[in-house]
């Protein structure tokens, strides 16, 4: 039996998807930044709508608009803060420190004091002397990365500012665009996006509030290590190890280094007794705290916790580890609702979260 041929508009309809699949991947690659920024201000907008809404409920007549601008700027102000708590320390010891650094650079030379015993028992001082012209031409070509860390300095100040602005305007007129979708469908699929909806939004919220949970007990493991051993500024050490706990993968490992080395500067136990800490506890934090407590805050089971982190993060590196949680937890929503609407049993919310972000997002364009 001969084939029938194949129609031309099959063939054209294939070409167009081809084109159109190739198209939207170069897209995603050369705007992977600004699809970055906008990843990261849906999940700032996500955490941030709950507050809004109950801004709402408990001031009468309070429009959307004033209430999240005024809950943007309370953010903006906590933000200014935990940053103030680590610059005006940094600023006083900084002025403290240049107004020694010319006699502990003498002592140095002479081999006095601690750093110049050092120098002199390890003979850098001899080293330095003998390839004065070699370390000048290191220094001089520092040049280059010092203007690329720049550079990254003012991409990192305009992507904060990008992703704050982002995640106001998706507060504020995110509920109008989903009102306006969902009333191209009807009453049925709108209620069953909705309920998806807000357990999606459930999800993320709970893999933030499990974040923050981590990064306190991690903040607060340190602030006793550091005040047993007796470590300066231990507060302001264990808020930097706590803060920078949040970011994935390369966070824990920075806070750790800077704060092991103020042990070290203090002294030697100290400084071992910390990098002791900092490696037992990390392990215990990725492979037993992490899976336990986001499978209690995001409702996945531990394993699939671990593995859901190690696979996003071998596949997209740090992105790959901030969403790698979320992500998995939506998906599940998505397959739940999808299964129990199979068996005939509609995907169903405890009272308080149905009712909330549902009504939230279905009145959200009343101002």
């Amino acid at each position: 039996m001969a084939s029938r041929p194949v129609p031309v508009r099959t063939i054209l309809a294939t070409i167009g998807l081809v084109l159109a699949t190739f198209v939207l991947l170069e897209l995603v690659v050369h705007a992977r930044r600004v699809l970055i920024w906008a990843v990261i201000a849906l999940l700032l907008a996500v955490s941030l709508h709950p507050a809004v809404e109950a801004l709402r409920r408990r001031v009468s007549r309070c429009r959307r608009s004033v209430a999240t601008l005024l809950v943007f700027l309370a953010a903006a102000v906590a933000v200014g803060a935990v940053v103030a708590v680590f610059v005006i320390p940094l600023a006083q010891e900084g002025s403290r420190l240049a107004g020694r650094l010319p006699g502990l650079i003498r002592d140095a030379q002479a081999g006095r004091g601690p750093v110049g015993h050092v120098l002199e028992r390890t003979h850098a001082l001899r080293y330095v002397q003998r390839h004065q012209a070699q370390i000048r031409a290191f220094a001089t070509g520092l040049s280059t990365p010092a203007l690329k860390f720049v550079r990254g300095v003012a991409t990192t100040a305009t992507g904060a500012l990008t992703v704050f602005v982002l995640a106001y305007l998706m507060v504020l007129e995110g509920p109008k665009a989903i009102d306006r979708s969902l009333a191209l469908v009807d009453a049925a699929s709108a209620a069953r996006i909705r309920r998806v909806g807000a357990a999606c939004a459930r999800t993320v919220n709970g893999y933030l509030t499990g974040n923050l949970l981590i990064s306190l007990i991690c903040g607060l493991l340190t602030y006793v290590l550091l005040l047993v051993s007796g470590v300066p500024f231990a507060g302001l050490l264990a808020l930097f190890v706590a803060v920078t706990d949040l970011i994935p993968l390369v966070g824990a490992t920075i806070g750790a280094v800077v704060a092991s080395a103020v042990a070290f500067v203090h002294s030697l136990p100290a400084g071992i007794g910390a990098v002791v800490f900092f490696i037992v506890y990390q392990q215990a934090e990725n492979h037993l705290l992490q899976p336990l407590v986001l499978s209690r805050t995001v409702r996945l089971n531990p394993l699939t916790v671990l593995l859901a982190i190690l696979i996003a993060t071998d596949v997209a590196g740090i992105l790959g580890a901030l969403l790698a949680i979320p992500v998995t937890g939506i998906i599940q929503v998505v397959l739940g609702d999808l299964w129990a609407h199979r068996r005939g049993r509609p995907l169903r919310l405890p009272m308080s979260e149905a009712n909330g972000p549902e009504n939230a997002e279905g009145t959200g364009g009343a101002e």
